[in-house]
C-alpha cells in the first residue's frame, strides 16, 4: 500500500475537489461550494494522504451550519456520488473526527459508507475509545450479508494495520479478535479472505505459534479456508518456519540442488533490471512440494546489509525432475526503500534453506 502512496495523494486534487463541491450542491443545493474549495485547495503540495483525507472533513464542518446529525443525513445521498472509492474515505474520517460523541449514529454511519470505500481507519477511533462495545458490534458484522462489512470487521479490528495506529490489545491478545476470524476463514470473498489472511500475518508479528496452532487446528479442504493459511503464513515462510511450511505441504528437508544460478547483469545502474535465472533438480525419486523464495541482501548507508526475501514459486516437483526458473527485478527507488552502491548478494531458498548465491554490483 505504501508504495502507491504519491499516486494516492495525487487523487485529491483541485479537480477532484471540485466533484466533491459539484455531487453536494446536487443533494444539498444551499452548499457553500465557493467556501469549501477555497479552504480545501489551501496549501495541498505540503500534506500527506491521510491528511488530505481528513481536509474533506474538516473543510466539510467548517462550511456546513448544520449540527452532526443533520451533517450526516446529507453525507449519506453523498456517498454513492462520489467517483473514487478512495476518496469515499473522507466520510468515514469525518464521523471519526466529529462523532464520537453520537455512537450509534456513527457506528451505523460508517457500516452504510464501508460500502463505498472502508471505513477500515475511523472504526479504530471507536475500538480505542469503547473497545469491548465495538468489538461485539464488529462481530456482528462479520455475519452481515454485504462482503463490505464483513470486510470491515476483519481489517479494522487488525492489530497492525497500515497507515492507522495499532490496537495495543488486540496486538497482545489475539484471542479478542478471534471469533471474527473464524466467521470468515471460508468466506465466499476474496475480498474479505485478504483481509482475513493480512489480520492474522500482523499476528504472526508478535504471536506466531498462536496462529500456528490456529490454523492446525482448520480443515484445509475448503480450497478458501486453505488460501486464506497459505497468504496468512507467508512471512513465516519466507521465514522458513518448519510448521508453516509443512501445513502448505513443504515441510520436508528439499533434497534438490541448484544449477547455474546467474545474476545478470552483473554490474547495473539504479533503475535497471536484474534476471535472477537457475534450474533446480531433485536428487531422489520421491515428489517433494516445494517453495522457493529469493533474499536479496540490499545494501544499507552505515554499509551493512537488510535482507528482504521475495516469493518466487510453489511447485511439485518429480523424482529426479529438473526445472528451470528465471525472474526480474527492477532496481529503482521506492518510498519504501533507499538505494546504496555496493555489492548485494542474492540467495535462492528452497523450503526456507539457503541453497546458493550469487550477486549483483550497484553503482553509485
Amino acid at each position: 500500500m505504501s508504495d502507491a502512496a504519491p499516486a494516492l495523494k495525487e487523487i485529491f486534487n483541485a479537480e477532484r475537489f471540485e466533484h466533491i463541491a459539484t455531487q453536494l450542491c446536487a443533494v444539498y443545493p444551499p452548499f457553500d461550494a465557493r467556501g469549501f474549495l477555497a479552504m480545501a485547495n489551501d496549501g495541498l503540495s505540503e500534506l500527506s494522504v491521510m491528511q488530505l483525507m481528513a481536509r474533506v472533513g474538516d473543510c466539510l464542518h467548517a462550511v456546513l451550519p448544520l449540527n452532526y446529525e443533520q451533517t450526516l443525513d446529507i453525507l449519506h445521498p453523498l456517498a454513492p456520488r462520489l467517483n473514487s472509492s478512495f476518496v469515499s474515505m473522507c466520510l468515514p474520517q469525518y464521523v471519526a473526527t466529529y462523532g464520537m460523541h453520537a455512537y450509534e449514529q456513527s457506528m451505523a454511519a460508517l457500516k452504510y459508507f464501508t460500502r463505498f470505500g472502508s471505513s477500515e481507519f475511523a472504526v479504530r477511533h471507536f475500538l480505542r475509545s469503547d473497545f469491548e462495545r465495538s468489538m461485539a458490534l464488529m462481530h456482528d458484522w462479520s455475519l452481515d450479508a454485504n462482503e463490505h462489512v464483513r470486510r470491515l470487521a476483519s481489517e479494522g479490528s487488525r492489530p497492525r494495520l497500515p497507515w492507522s495506529f495499532r490496537l495495543e490489545r488486540v496486538q497482545a491478545d489475539p484471542t479478542l479478535a478471534a471469533a471474527i476470524l473464524d466467521n470468515l476463514k471460508a468466506d465466499s470473498s476474496l475480498y474479505v479472505r485478504k483481509s482475513v489472511a493480512n489480520h492474522l500475518n500482523d499476528i504472526t508479528k508478535d504471536h506466531p505459534e498462536w496462529v500456528l496452532g490456529l490454523i492446525e487446528g482448520w480443515s484445509l479442504e475448503d480450497p478458501r479456508t486453505a488460501w486464506i493459511a497459505k497468504h496468512a503464513l507467508r512471512s513465516l515462510i519466507k521465514q522458513g518456519n518448519r510448521r508453516a511450511l509443512a501445513i502448505i505441504g513443504a515441510g520436508g528437508r528439499p533434497e534438490v540442488r541448484i544449477i547455474d544460478l546467474k545474476v545478470n547483469p552483473p554490474v547495473i545502474a539504479l533503475g535497471q533490471t536484474i534476471t535472477l535465472s537457475f534450474a533446480i533438480k531433485s536428487t531422489t525419486e520421491d515428489s517433494q512440494r516445494l517453495v522457493i523464495d529469493y533474499a536479496i541482501d540490499y545494501v544499507k548507508a552505515n554499509g551493512s546489509t537488510s535482507t528482504k526475501v521475495f516469493k518466487l514459486k510453489v511447485l511439485t516437483l518429480p523424482g529426479k525432475a529438473c526445472e528451470t526458473i528465471s525472474r526480474a527485478q527492477s532496481i529503482r527507488a521506492l518510498t519504501t526503500r533507499k538505494h546504496y552502491p555496493g555489492l548485494h548478494a542474492v540467495h535462492v531458498l528452497v523450503n526456507g534453506e539457503r541453497l546458493a548465491s550469487s550477486a549483483f554490483e550497484l553503482l553509485p
